[in-house]
């Protein structure tokens, strides 16, 4: 199955290294959606991944997904945040029914975040993502 990996990873790369754990143990094509917008239809399988920026997936991730997504795509969903939030799903599940794909799985781990006052306490979650939580992402990938 010819997958793609299509990621923001702006701050710190917490999500970066997620995708780059992925990458390095399975034959994934990797996109930077801030380098480059991709042809996706050649794909089976279309994963997006972000950090969470004012409680949403990167705006920049979720118009590439909104107007580049093929339909009927299987699609997984990989996020991380400074706080656990189920919700931060919600903006790319929506645009993947949107286009008739199906979500055949979804990730979230903490990332190390200094938005805005986080950075004067130092961040929360800092030291995530873990090599555990890097290597939880790689069985993630393997489970769909």
């Amino acid at each position: 199955m010819k997958t793609a990996i299509v990621y923001y990873s702006k701050h710190h790369g917490n999500t970066k290294k997620l995708v780059d754990a992925i990458a390095a143990a399975h034959e994934v094509t990797v996109f930077n959606c801030m380098e480059e917008e991709p042809d996706l239809s050649g794909f089976d399988r279309i994963g997006f991944a972000s950090g969470i920026y004012a409680e949403h997936p990167a705006r920049k991730l979720r118009r590439y997904a909104a107007e580049h997504l093929p339909e009927h795509k299987e699609v997984f969903l990989i996020i991380t945040a400074g706080m656990p939030n189920d919700r931060y799903f919600a903006d790319l599940t929506k645009t993947a029914e949107e286009k008739h794909c199906k979500v055949i799985g979804t990730y979230r781990c903490e990332g190390f975040n200094t938005f805005g006052p986080f950075l004067l306490v130092g961040g929360t979650s800092k030291g995530h993502p873990t090599q555990e939580e890097q290597d939880a992402a790689v069985r993630f990938y393997e489970g769909l």
